[in-house]
């Protein structure tokens, strides 16, 4: 078991260490044009990493998909089939890249139509935009070489890369603003080159470790419609669970807010707490994607099963670690994101709910990992369609009773149904792979 732990940390602790700097970016970008300008600067940079979150997450999907295929490959030795998948997943990430570039237009009419705020702050939000618009094909791109080199297990390459650009964007966004005046543009420039940069050393790193399989490069090979339909399956399948996701999670600032402003204050609040257990629970939900991944490309079911077991151990591990930090250190949390009074005695009437997320959610981001390496994609989907259910079939109900407390209760229930289903369905969904020499996607 040491040694299924090792691996298993091998892969996790960069994945965190990358899953922490993510966020960085946009902090970034907010911090330095909260001291040029004024709250239109700050509003405006808001609203437009708002707009390209929510562009960019329609292709998040690509990352996972190309994880779990890459490390099936990966696991069977078929170099050629890892290639392929490589090629597959940029190919659709510059095309997907190329309408967004071509729709920049009508998207940002959309955002005026939409978007409610001031004339100067939809003028700043839009030249921000019409420049960090063109980062899109080393943004997604990145995407797929992320999920690439962790199916073939190496979690160092994208933290090296996520570091580095979050360097670059510093400096140059620094450079721009206050050595040439750039202003909101020189900070979207900025946004730009470290995107590129990212991508570039990406580029770099793979042709150090990886150049020998570009020998095995096949372009029509790959892109056949036989190959591809494997693929988009995945990701199809990866995209509609996360749907039900983004769902759940705008649903609950959206009621929120129409509880009054300290309710939506509070959750936010508290939400961050979740967030935090994100942050590190993902790490092991990618060594997951990985190492299971490998394991059932391999059809070696004794170190599937010694994997999975490995997971659900730091699973408990690190729920009763988090729940015991929110437990002696939760109300200093909340003082420590907010200076207001009202606020933290809000979220402090809620913060039980909070004491039980690590263990409500663990299995739900673990499995996620371990289904995501077995291409278990029907499955996940099903699953998060019924948790989905669950949790507004709960909380309307509830609401007119429980109000914000409903809310709480159907976010744990979403949370431990996910989780549950999950664990109940592995032996057929993961381990019946092997069991039954099922081709790579489960389903088929």
């Amino acid at each position: 078991m040491r040694a299924v732990s090792r691996e298993i940390l091998r892969i996790a602790v960069p994945s965190i260490v990358t899953n922490i700097t993510v966020p960085l970016l946009g902090m970034v970008d907010v911090a330095i044009v909260g001291h040029i300008g004024n709250a239109s600067h700050i509003s405006a940079i808001a609203l437009g990493t708002m707009v390209f979150n929510l562009i960019y997450w329609n292709f998040g999907f690509l990352r996972a998909g190309t994880s779990g295929l890459t490390a099936q490959a990966y696991g069977a030795r078929d170099r050629r089939e890892y290639t392929d998948i490589l090629v597959q997943g940029m190919s659709v990430a510059l095309a997907a890249a190329l309408l967004i570039i071509c729709l920049r237009h009508p998207v940002a009419i959309l955002c005026r139509r939409l978007i409610r705020s001031t004339p100067e702050v939809l003028s700043l939000m839009l030249s921000y935009f019409y420049i960090r618009v063109w980062a899109a094909p080393a943004t997604i791109s990145l995407y797929v070489i992320k999920g690439w080199f962790i199916g073939m297990q190496n979690a160092r390459a994208p933290m090296w890369v996520a570091t580095i650009l979050n360097i670059v964007n510093i400096l140059i966004s620094l450079l721009l603003v206050y050595g040439f005046g750039a202003g909101i543009e020189g900070v979207a420039w900025g946004t730009v080159a470290a995107q590129y940069s990212g991508l570039l050393l990406a580029i770099a790193i793979w042709l150090v470790k990886y150049r020998r399989l570009l020998n095995d490069m096949d372009l029509k090979s790959a892109l056949r419609r036989d190959r591809l339909v494997r693929f988009f399956k995945v990701n199809t399948d990866i995209f509609l669970r996360s749907l039900c996701l983004v769902a759940v999670f705008t649903f609950i600032p959206y009621i929120s807010a129409t509880m009054g402003e300290e309710i939506l204050a509070a959750n936010t609040l508290l939400m961050q707490l979740f967030t935090l257990t994100s942050y590190i629970m993902d790490g092991f939900a990618y060594a997951g994607e990985s190492i299971v991944g490998k394991h059932v490309g391999a059809r070696d079911l004794g170190g599937l099963k010694s994997v999975v077991r490995g997971l659900n151990l730091w699973g408990v591990a690190l729920a009763g670690v988090f729940t015991l930090v929110f437990l002696l250190g939760g109300e200093w949390i909340l003082r420590l994101l907010t200076e207001d009074p009202t606020v933290t005695e809000t979220a402090k009437e809620y913060l039980f709910w909070s004491y039980l997320v690590p263990f409500a959610g663990y299995a739900a981001f673990i499995y996620d990992g371990i289904y995501i390496g077995a291409t278990a994609s029907v499955a996940m989907r099903n699953i998060m369609f019924v948790a989905t259910a669950v949790f507004f079939c709960l909380y309307f109900p509830l609401a007119p009773f429980f109000a914000n407390n409903a809310l709480w209760l159907a976010f744990i229930v979403f949370l431990v149904t996910r989780g549950l289903l999950m664990v109940a369905a592995r032996k057929r969904n993961v381990f019946g792979l092997i069991e039954a020499g099922d081709s790579f996607v489960s389903g088929e």
